[in-house]
């Protein structure tokens, strides 16, 4: 195999969401056969040196349906049984931070 078969497949669609300290990447990539599928993509600085380390699935369409039930089922368990309070990240000179409470300006009517 030559280095063109070793390199991933053609990026279809990308997203990317900051989340704090890591950021995830949601990826549609297009097989040889033109099939869609997904990779997701956990990226996050290590402290010690700096280097970015990534954690990545495939996600390929006949498993969207069971994955998200699975995935639904599980955040359903812990919000039933946890506190989950989601952070709202704002950008803020080359740093993303959670908003502070005091940042909130919705207000009840």
């Amino acid at each position: 195999m030559g280095d063109f078969e070793n390199k991933e497949r053609e990026e279809v669609f990308s997203k990317k969401v900051r989340a704090g300290k890591r950021t995830y990447f949601f990826d549609v990539k297009a097989t040889r056969s033109n099939d869609y599928y997904i990779t997701v993509t956990e990226s996050k600085k290590r402290l010690e040196d700096g280097v970015f380390v990534k954690h990545k699935i495939f996600l390929y369409k006949e498993d969207f349906e069971k994955f998200s039930e699975g995935l639904k089922e599980t955040v359903e368990y812990i919000k039933a049984n946890q506190d989950v309070v989601e952070k709202r990240y704002e950008l803020t000179e080359n740093h993303t931070e959670p908003a502070r409470a005091e940042d909130d300006f919705s207000f009840g009517i």
